[in-house]
């Protein structure tokens, strides 16, 4: 049941995060989901380096969009050069 909320809060996320880039994503569903999925990563182990979550706190949901986004800029940033 964890990995059900776990894609379902990331889906939310990639959403989120695509919503507020500017400009136009080419993303399915799935991309979306693992986008904000990874998003979601991305900001809790950069929360634990940084010392703003400790071991096993989760990143919110704005840290998780904002970790989207990164991600998102960069993937724009690959796609645009192949």
């Amino acid at each position: 049941m964890h990995i059900l909320w776990t894609v379902i809060l990331g889906f939310v996320v990639g959403l989120v995060a695509r919503a507020v880039m500017p400009g136009e994503q080419k993303l399915g569903l799935v991309m979306t989901s693992v986008l904000g999925i990874a998003g979601s990563i991305l900001a809790n182990y950069a929360g634990q380096a940084l010392g703003w979550y400790r071991g096993g706190d989760v990143a919110g949901f704005i840290a998780s969009v904002i970790g989207a986004m990164i991600l998102l800029y960069i993937y724009g940033m690959i796609a645009k050069k192949s």
